[in-house]
């Protein structure tokens, strides 16, 4: 998806002119919430001033982001009874987001998911990568975006821009890569992730996602195996033993990775197939069904029966990540988020829409190469509502 990304960023932007009105009622917090606080995130990295920033609607949703990797640390939305909650996994500090889950609720690039053996070739030229997960290279290598520190800029009440310059040479990749990401929320309870990159001096590859961990629940010692999880993806992509996808589009049908019609993410997550087993649990890419490349479509979505909260993904991505939580485990700090509290196995789950992985070395999959001027643009959506 090339255009210019004013096509893309130009709705966001220009309806953030006016301030967000002020809720009518006071919403109810759910005790378990932690109100963070802004002077826990403000810090000096790399020389960058690192801060909070929040956005809010009129309903009082509300969203916490650092610029410390442009992550999400906090998204308060109603269940059925209007009593608000932290549906994403985070950390109380910018310390303890540095000492924690490194990709947790961060924009991820210059190449999010994995790249096989951590090398790629462009134009005839190969690129030799960091491997940090294992053999292969992940989510931008040793310092990829969700370490860097954006410069940032609140908007309006309800939409904070991140911006970030992927240098020539940085991490190997080839080319200078400006992002400009803008998150917004708006009245509808819709946080929507924005995105536009140019190529600048020469050819290079990009894919960017957000990973924020969700649980509906509002609570991440509670196993996510209880979410209904719906997929729009007629194909998945087998992976190999080093998470890398084989290159095939294998059909959901007959098998633990049909989501089509919506099932409890633990009903099959134990079924003996051996993609599961590589996984251990759901690690896997899917093909998204589109009519037309790059149309913002429905991707997926997560229905908490309990709470009655429903999470939809809308994305203009071919494909999307989904991830069951198989590396949460209870170890402080690492595990250790907002109130001391501890992120289980499976305690959360991603939804990751992006370009297919490993797409620098997999040519029938879509391209994920930007010649000099081109431009990357994207976008997701995530929707939250509730079933009464």
């Amino acid at each position: 998806m090339q255009t210019h990304p004013h096509t893309v960023l130009g709705l966001a932007v220009a309806s953030l002119a006016m301030p967000v009105a002020a809720a009518t009622h006071a919403p109810k917090l759910d005790a378990g919430v932690v109100e963070l606080d802004r002077a826990k995130f403000q810090k000096i990295i790399d020389g960058k001033k690192v801060d909070l920033y929040t956005l809010r609607n009129k309903h009082g949703v509300t969203v916490r982001i650092t610029n410390y990797g442009a992550k999400i640390e906090q998204i308060l939305v109603p269940d059925r009874h209007g009593t608000l909650a932290d549906v994403v996994l985070g950390y109380d500090s910018i310390d303890a987001a540095q000492g924690g889950q490194p990709s947790m609720g961060a924009f991820i690039g210059r190449y999010a998911n994995r790249i096989g053996a951590a090398r790629f070739s462009l134009n005839g030229q190969d690129y030799q990568l960091a491997a940090n997960n294992g053999a292969n290279s992940l989510h931008g290598g040793q310092k990829g975006s969700r370490f860097q520190v954006f410069a940032a800029r609140q908007l309006a009440d309800n939409a904070v821009e991140m911006s970030y310059v992927f240098k020539d040479g940085e991490e190997n990749y080839p080319g200078t890569l400006p992002v400009t990401v803008v998150y917004a929320l708006n009245d509808h309870d819709e946080l929507s992730i924005e995105w536009a990159a140019s190529a600048q001096d020469k050819a290079t590859v990009a894919n960017f996602t957000g990973h924020a961990f969700f649980n509906l629940t509002g609570d991440p010692t509670i196993v996510n195996s209880g979410h209904v999880i719906t997929v729009n993806a007629d194909r998945f992509l087998p992976i190999d033993g080093t998470l890398i996808p084989t290159g095939e589009l294998r059909p959901v049908a007959g098998t633990p990775f049909d989501f089509r019609q919506g099932k409890p993410f633990g009903r099959d997550i134990a079924a003996p197939d051996e993609q599961l087993k590589l996984g251990n649990g759901y690690d896997h890419h899917y093909a998204l069904n589109k009519k037309e490349p790059g149309e913002l479509s429905f991707a997926a979505s997560a229905y908490e029966p309990n709470s009655g909260r429903l999470m939809e993904v809308w994305t203009t991505e071919p494909g999307m990540q989904l991830f069951s939580g198989n590396n949460l485990e209870a170890k402080a700090p690492r595990d250790q988020g907002k109130g001391g509290k501890l992120f289980v196995f499976r305690g959360a789950f991603c939804m990751e829409p992006s370009r297919f992985p490993d797409g620098p070395n997999k040519p029938q999959f879509p391209s994920t190469v930007l010649n000099p001027g081109e431009w990357y643009t994207g976008k997701i959506v995530y929707k939250f509502s509730v079933k009464k």
